[in-house]
C-alpha cells in the first residue's frame, strides 16, 4: 500500500513516515502544498495524509485541485486547527476523514486503514439518494425541486451519510466523522441532529429516507 504524507512539520512527517512504513506501507513526504497537490495528482496512491497548514498553497486548497483533477483517492485532513467549521470545510472539499493534531499514531494507522479498505470510488460532484441531492461544493440540498436550508452541522451530517448511503452507520462513528474524535458532550446530540434532518428533509415530503437500525446506528437510502 502507497501513502503520501503532506506535512510541513518535518519531525512529525518523519514520525508518521516511520510508524506507516513499520507496518508495511510505501510511505513518500512531501513539505509543501505545491509538492503534496503535484504529488496527489501525477502519482498512485493508497491514501494521503493532508495538513491544513501548509506553505505555498493550504491543504483545503490542495484538496480543492485533488478533487478538480478528478483524483478520487481517500483523504484523511490532519490539523492543528480544531472546530466544526474547519471539518466541515474539509468535507465539503471531499475529504474523506478529519484528525485533529495532537493525535495517536495507532489511531492514524486505524483510519488509514478503514480508508484504503473502503477504496476511492468515483464520486458525483453532486450526492444523490433518491430526489434528495447535496452539492457540497454549492451547500445546496433539494428535494425534487424544493431547496432545503441546512445549518453546517445538519449539512455534514447528510453529507456523510450519503456518502455511505445503504451502509449502517453507527453512532460512534457519526460522533468521530461530523463531529470530532475528542468530542465529550452528550452522545445524544447525534439523535438531536437527526431529528433535526428528518423534520426538512424527510417529514415534509412524506417520506422515510434516514433509518434508526436499532442497536446498530442510522442508514439513509
Amino acid at each position: 500500500m502507497r501513502v503520501l504524507v503532506v506535512e510541513d512539520d518535518l519531525s512529525l512527517a518523519e514520525l508518521v513516515r516511520r510508524s506507516l512504513a513499520a507496518e508495511g506501507y510505501s510511505v513518500d513526504v512531501q513539505n509543501t502544498g505545491p509538492n503534496g497537490l503535484w504529488a496527489a495528482t501525477e502519482q498512485p496512491y493508497d491514501a494521503v495524509v493532508l495538513d491544513i497548514m501548509l506553505p505555498g498553497l493550504n491543504g483545503y486548497d490542495v484538496l480543492k485541485g485533488i478533487r478538480q483533477a478528478e483524483v478520487w483517492v481517500p483523504v484523511l485532513m490532519l490539523t492543528a486547527k480544531d472546530g466544526d467549521l474547519d471539518e466541515v470545510d474539509a468535507f465539503d472539499l471531499g475529504a474523506d476523514d478529519y484528525l485533529t493534531k495532537p493525535f495517536s499514531l495507532a489511531v492514524l494507522s486505524a483510519r488509514l486503514r478503514a480508508l484504503i479498505r473502503r477504496g476511492s470510488p468515483i464520486r458525483p460532484a453532486v450526492l444523490m439518494v433518491g430526489d434528495l441531492t447535496l452539492d457540497p461544493g454549492s451547500g445546496a440540498v433539494t428535494r425534487g425541486e424544493t431547496a432545503i436550508q441546512l445549518t453546517r452541522k445538519e449539512f455534514a451530517l447528510l453529507e456523510y451519510l450519503m456518502r455511505r448511503a445503504g451502509d449502517i452507520v453507527p453512532k460512534a462513528e457519526l460522533l468521530d466523522h461530523v463531529w470530532e474524535s475528542a468530542f465529550d458532550g452528550d452522545p445524544n446530540i447525534v439523535e438531536v441532529y437527526i431529528g433535526y434532518l428528518r423534520r426538512k428533509i424527510d417529514d415534509p415530503f412524506g417520506i422515510h429516507t434516514i433509518q434508526t437500525v436499532r442497536g446498530r446506528g442510522y442508514r439513509i437510502s
